[in-house]
């Protein structure tokens, strides 16, 4: 009994360690970005000592890795809790859309470091996080894809590649959290909106009445 309590203080301790140092290299990947984001600069301001950093991420690569795929996760989390409690298609897909710009719009400091290791990373053969195909991978590009094909199956969407509008969406939601004028231009539930009646119109087989240019292939 006295083990299990030593060990689930242990695991308590080191997770709270980690996130402390998650969010300093968020902070110091926003301020200064990839290239100066070294492991003393990210233990300055965690108030921690450098081997303190060393002792639960193996080196920097490692700690921007963990930073990666937790943004990505926490987002993805996020988002599907969102589109798994909207019912019909265009439901699930306005919450999709809406849920990745308001969790963008609440975690802009992570999204900053998150463009700054996808544009700056590589991986041990050399090659630029950006270039790497991982779509198949991708659960939010999967949960997308699955609302687009139970549209068309429900006829709640006209016929269209997915691929295609899959993308399309993916990045118009992408382009507001690496494009910084668009930020400045228009806040994230307009921008949100604009999208929602934008694709609403590209994918309903009724939008707005229209019927000539968007039940043809209903």
């Amino acid at each position: 009994m006295h083990d299990t309590e030593t060990q689930n203080n242990h695991a308590f301790i080191a997770n709270a360690r980690r996130t402390q140092i998650f969010h300093a290299a968020i902070r110091t990947l926003d301020e200064i970005g990839y290239v100066r984001a070294s492991l003393a600069q990210i233990a300055k301001r965690a108030q921690i000592s450098t081997a303190l950093i060393s002792y639960h991420f193996k080196d920097k690569e490692d700690l921007m890795n963990y930073i990666l795929m937790t943004v990505l996760a926490n987002t993805t989390t996020f988002v599907l809790q969102h589109t798994n409690a909207a019912q019909s298609a265009r439901a699930k897909l306005q919450a999709y859309i809406v849920a990745h710009l308001m969790y963008q719009d609440t975690h802009q400091d992570a999204y900053h470091a998150l463009v700054e290791i996808i544009f700056n990373a590589r991986t041990p053969d050399d090659v630029p996080y950006y270039k790497l195909n991982n779509e198949e991978d991708d659960p939010l590009r999967r949960e997308l894809q699955d609302i687009l094909h139970h549209g068309q199956q429900q006829g709640e969407f006209r016929l269209f590649s997915v691929a295609v509008v899959a993308t399309a969406i993916q990045g118009a939601i992408g382009e507001y959290w690496v494009n910084p004028h668009l930020a400045i231009t228009i806040n994230a539930v307009a921008y949100a909106e604009e999208l929602v009646h934008l694709f609403e119109r590209a994918v309903l087989c009724d939008a707005h009445g229209d019927q000539a240019d968007t039940q043809m292939d209903c």
